[in-house]
């Protein structure tokens, strides 16, 4: 199985939910050789529960995700901490619910959940948590306590930072990292455009079905993670991509107001 743990299916957290781009990224995604994806679309992002309601009408729901003819989707979101930070969330799709309503409170910047309490609101409940990219130097993670970092279940080794950060310089810095919080590393490509699919993802080797699957083979170090040569290229361009999508949109809206 071959899954991406960091993904978004909007173009950005003001513009809408366009089901025919969810498709279109969704078949992109399987032609890059993805089998699973993670939808980790940020908690506070315009009408989050609209992506959940195209899903339900529109997709059967087994085991633990979505089938998106044959591609796996496994629901979850991105959840930004107030001492600056981002964590990802995934498990089953009333658990994400459930829990990004107990966050109707804490969706901007000055209420921004703290990380105690977000751990808190999630114990209850069966989740695969992911410190996003730890290194990112506007959202960072190293400045945490690692008896914070450590209830965690993995580190992000992300995409984007890996084509601004440097690929073998990045590596070293987040496999020292992970060494000192006895973390594993998980690939995500943090895309929002699918040109950034299959930059990183990670090669596990059995089927999950569902979180505790995940958690499993993740914890018992059953995969590898897989860097393409052609990331640089790949997060470029879908960057380059993304800002004209986002330009146009927001032409159309600012149109549509007058």
């Amino acid at each position: 199985m071959n899954i991406d743990f960091h993904t978004h299916v909007k173009i950005s957290k003001k513009s809408a939910f366009m089901p025919d781009y969810f498709k279109e990224m969704m078949q992109e995604a399987k032609e890059n050789g993805l089998t699973a994806l993670a939808m980790t679309e940020h908690f506070n992002t315009s009408r989050f529960t609209d992506i959940y309601d195209y899903l339900e009408a529109n997709y059967p729901y087994e085991h633990g995700y979505y089938d998106i003819h044959g591609l796996k989707l496994f629901p979850g979101m991105e959840v930004d901490i107030f001492e600056t930070g981002h964590i990802l969330l995934i498990g089953d799709r009333s658990d994400i619910l459930q829990i990004r309503e107990a966050l109707n409170e804490h969706t901007e910047r000055v209420s921004f959940v703290h990380f105690d309490q977000l751990m808190e609101i999630t114990a209850p409940y069966n989740l695969l948590k992911i410190g996003a990219h730890p290194f990112r130097e506007s959202t960072p993670l190293y400045h945490l306590k690692p008896e914070q970092l450590s209830q965690l279940d993995a580190l992000d080794l992300n995409g984007k930072d890996l084509h601004s950060q440097g690929i073998e310089p990045y590596q070293s810095k987040m496999k020292n990292f992970s060494e000192q919080l006895n973390l594993p590393i998980v690939g995500g490509s943090d895309t929002h455009q699918y040109f950034q699919y299959g930059c990183v993802y990670n090669e596990f080797k059995e089927e999950c079905q569902d979180v505790n699957d995940l958690k499993n083979c993740i914890q018992g170090r059953r995969y590898n993670v897989t860097v393409s040569n052609d990331l640089h290229l790949k997060v470029k361009a879908a960057i380059v991509v993304k800002n004209l999508l986002k330009k146009q949109l927001d032409n159309k809206e600012a149109a549509t107001a007058q």
